[in-house]
């Protein structure tokens, strides 16, 4: 699924540092902005995964799941 979010990148004395606003928690570092960018998005993704299967443990069996599209 295509997803968009807002990346803030500041550098450092030796590293970028980004973080995303949409994903409290989601941070990442690189000595460059591409390694910045990469570290940042492997940190959305597992936090984005880490909270659905935490959300799914407590879905009834009898539940209906579907994905909704935004645009």
């Amino acid at each position: 699924m295509l997803s968009h979010f807002t990346a803030i990148y500041e550098k450092g004395e030796k590293y970028y540092i980004g973080y995303c606003p949409e994903i409290p928690g989601a941070n990442g570092q690189g000595e460059t902005i591409e390694e910045c960018r990469e570290s940042l998005k492997e940190a959305i993704k597992l936090i984005l995964q880490d909270r659905l299967e935490d959300t799914l443990r407590g879905v009834p069996k009898d539940a209906i799941q579907e994905t909704v599209v935004i645009e």
